[in-house]
């Protein structure tokens, strides 16, 4: 077995993994998610607490599957595992507590310090680490000044490797986009509908709030939280607390919407236009061209 996996299998316990699938459960139940998901994510707590071997041993071996037939486990509670298992940490669980943030989530790339985590967020618009290995083989990354050839490498190697757990999923989303079918992705109706409800309910003061790590010395809860359902999509929204957020004043502007749907997921960020057609309408970034049918 690969020493870095070696690590990571003396380090996590089947009990440490029910812990971060209880801790979720716990944050979801807080911030009024849909009851389902809430026990969804307990029953798999439990399933892991009792499991009579390593779960991280199933996750080793390579074998989505036969994590995803565990009871009560399937694809989305699979995926929080195998990443857990593989860094340590659950970006779910982080994004929940308000504890996480796109420049964060780069910085965990070897090769990458925080002024070019901070960079590569704001002048390449990416949010994942997926994103971020998409664009170290495109060409976008080495666009950014400093990316020489040698950086370059290293990060691809370091994402190949962080990324390798969740291989399985990823090439069946690249085979189902070589086949010319669209990947999973909310509507934009829905999303306006989330950006929508959200925004109402954040201004009549009806939503739970988090205390974002970032921006907030004070460490006062001030981030209001939503989670809903639109047919099979989960999506939890949040504003903006990004740098450029605060930098631009666009902090009760910009509404981050997380969505997941089979372990499948992605994020993205409405805004109020500011010139063009839709200009004062709400858009989703990034699928411009679409929005104009919704107004």
């Amino acid at each position: 077995m690969h020493k870095e996996s070696d690590t990571a299998y003396k380090r996590t316990s089947n009990q440490a993994i029910a812990r971060v699938l209880t801790d979720i459960a716990n944050l979801l139940e807080i911030q009024h998610a849909n009851p389902f998901r809430i026990r969804a994510y307990r029953s798999g707590a439990n399933v892991v607490r009792k499991f009579e071997e390593p779960v991280q041993q199933i996750v080793f071996s390579g074998d989505g599957q036969a994590l995803q037939d565990l009871p009560g486990i399937g694809e989305s509670l699979s995926a929080v595992i195998e990443e857990y298992v593989k860094t340590g940490k659950s970006q779910l669980l982080n994004r929940l507590k308000g504890a996480v943030s796109q420049e964060e989530v780069f910085e965990q790339v070897p090769g990458i310090g925080k002024g070019f985590a901070e960079r590569i967020a704001r002048e390449l618009n990416i949010k994942t680490l997926e994103d971020l290995e998409l664009a170290a083989h495109d060409g976008r990354l080495a666009r950014i000044d400093g990316f020489g050839k040698r950086r370059l490498e290293a990060v691809r190697t370091s994402l190949a490797g962080m990324l390798s757990g969740f291989a399985q999923r990823r090439q069946r989303h690249i085979a189902r986009a070589s086949e010319d079918k669209p990947l999973p992705l909310p509507t934009v109706a829905q999303l306006l509908e989330v950006d929508a409800e959200y925004r109402k309910k954040a201004a009549a003061d009806k939503l739970k709030k988090i205390a974002p790590k970032r921006f907030n010395p004070g460490k006062v809860a001030w981030l209001p939280v939503l989670h809903t359902e639109k047919g099979d999509w989960s999506f939890t929204a949040m504003f903006s607390n990004t740098a450029r957020a605060h930098e631009l004043d666009k902090i009760d502007d910009w509404v981050v919407i997380f969505f997941e749907k089979n372990g499948f997921e992605g994020q993205s960020t409405v805004v109020t236009e500011t010139s063009g057609a839709l200009k004062g309408k709400r858009v989703v970034r990034g699928r411009e061209s679409e929005n104009r049918f919704f107004h």
